[in-house]
């Protein structure tokens, strides 16, 4: 039985697709959920010597991110569950599975797109391939096409 359910949610297609998968389940379970909204750092500029950081980038990129994680849990919120969110930022299989860490979950939700043709499968990596090997836990893989 899942006790405590993280979402790591962007608001994509595959992401809203999880984000009702995780509902269902959060239900059937009474689990307490965490989203969770992981921002790459930004850069704005490299150079020869390193990275130029721009201020202005982040802040917007978090009131980017936050709007998306804000509207995750309006959802769940209006669906009658009880949930917490926050915005991280590094790279994200590192961020999902310290915040399991944390949290002690039971089950991770991630949402997937399938890429056509090899080359945008190739270019793309794949977080949820990567999340599965180092997770702490069960990972649950919502596909969307």
């Amino acid at each position: 039985m899942y006790k405590k359910i993280l979402l790591a949610y962007d608001g994509s297609e595959s992401g809203q697709r999880a984000l009702l998968d995780c509902h269902e389940i959060a239900q059937w379970s009474q689990a307490q959920l965490q989203l969770i909204a992981v921002m790459q750092f930004p850069v704005s500029n490299l150079t020869l010597e390193g990275g130029l950081y721009d201020d202005t980038l982040q802040q917007g990129e978090e009131a980017r991110y936050q709007a998306i994680l804000d509207a995750g849990l309006r959802t769940l919120h209006d669906a009658g569950l009880a949930a917490r969110g926050e915005v991280v930022v590094g790279d994200a299989v590192t961020e999902i599975t310290r915040c399991a860490d944390s949290i002690q979950a039971d089950l991770i939700v991630v949402g997937h797109k399938h890429r056509s043709g090899w080359a945008a499968r190739w270019w793309s990596g794949s977080v949820s391939k990567a999340l599965i090997e180092h997770a702490p836990c069960s990972v649950l893989v919502v596909i969307t096409h």
